[in-house]
């Protein structure tokens, strides 16, 4: 492990472990509820309600959740690693915000737009590429995909303004292509 501020931990395991065994009660907790909302009970003609193994299944879920978190909680301070340092983080941090980003911006502007956006910026902010490389490559295989995905496959997917107006204008070009083989 390195020293500095890149090189200090930014989440230690004790802390991950009690995190990631919140994330995993919630979830068995949310079982448990929705499994109570569809019936728990055995019924003696129809045996099990939809909702009686998915219970068990939740139940042991959480179990096991806490029996994680009562081992956590019993690691000294001293034995307590180091998960993640500052610099490891920034660089996961680098790709899964504008990741998340991406995924928000496909369904509410098309994909193929979100596409040339997010191209762009791995390409200016981690490659330090010029705009004039940035622009044919993003757009360049964002069109690409558009004419395979939309006009070949015919598989719609979600489209922006920009991608809409595409298709329309090329439609018939790739009709034509298609009736020739």
């Amino acid at each position: 492990m390195s020293e500095g501020p890149q090189g200090r931990a930014a989440v230690r395991h004790k802390s991950a472990e009690i995190a990631v065994t919140a994330l995993f009660f919630l979830l068995g907790a949310l079982v448990i509820t929705d499994s109570l909302r569809l019936g728990i009970e055995w019924q003696e003609v129809h045996g099990p309600k939809p909702g009686y193994f998915p219970f068990y299944v939740g139940l042991i879920i959480c179990v096991s959740a806490l029996v994680n978190l009562a081992m956590a909680l019993r690691v000294p301070k001293a034995e307590d690693k180091t998960f993640v340092e500052v610099g490891q983080l920034k660089l996961v941090l680098a790709v899964l915000v504008p990741t998340a980003i991406y995924v928000a911006l496909a369904g509410w502007i098309g994909l193929y737009e979100a596409s040339v956006l997010f191209i762009a910026y791995f390409m200016r902010v981690l490659g330090k590429y010029g705009w004039w490389k940035i622009a044919a490559v993003a757009i360049g295989i964002s069109l690409f995909f558009l004419v395979i995905f939309e006009l070949w496959f015919q598989i719609p997917l979600p489209k922006g303004q920009i991608s809409q107006w595409i298709v329309s204008a090329l439609h018939p070009f790739a009709m034509a292509l298609r009736a020739m083989f």
